[in-house]
């Protein structure tokens, strides 16, 4: 099943957010390993910044669960990827989100990344205060995934990512 971009009042997506690590000889060779542990592997990733659509539902899955579409499809997502390439040292990324108190089902999404869970759980907390306070209130914190990936001798990434839509290119 292909979800596809909605057009005014059209519902709104189911969000997932999943997490992957992976490791490979080059950086980016652990970025897609780590993609293919959050089951996004065969997309063509388009960055969102970090606003949840009323009416969305944000829920945590396994990579297994994650969206489904064409080898090369658009994948409309939000996502924190971290790499380490000396051995013993940590990648850590996360993804948290707010939800609005009026239960619209819209919100906010912050991601961060860092060499340790203290530094990504820290900045992920400050962000979304922040974000809320900039917007006068009204929202309250609903989850946060975060995972890590440590270097032994290959580079490695750690990757979570919150996938909204895929879109095919006809």
């Amino acid at each position: 099943m292909t979800n596809h971009l909605p057009s005014s009042g059209s519902p709104t997506p189911h969000i997932r957010v999943s997490a992957g690590a992976g490791s490979g000889r080059t950086p980016l060779s652990a970025f897609d390993a780590a993609l293919r542990g959050a089951g996004v592997a065969d997309f063509n990733l388009v960055r969102l910044s970090s606003v949840i659509p009323p009416g969305a539902k944000v829920q945590t899955v396994t990579g297994d669960e994650q969206l489904v579409g064409g080898h090369g499809d658009l994948l409309y997502c939000v996502y924190a990827e971290a790499h380490a390439e000396l051995p013993l040292h940590e990648a850590w990324a996360g993804v948290a989100w707010a939800l609005a108190d009026d239960g619209s089902g819209a919100g906010l999404f912050v991601e961060h990344e860092g060499p340790a869970r203290e530094q990504v759980e820290r900045d992920l907390h400050a962000s979304l205060d922040d974000l809320i306070a900039g917007r006068g209130g009204g929202y309250h914190p609903a989850g946060r995934l975060v995972t890590s990936a440590v270097c032994e001798t290959e580079p490695v990434c750690a990757l979570v990512v919150a996938t909204y839509t895929s879109q095919g290119w006809a």
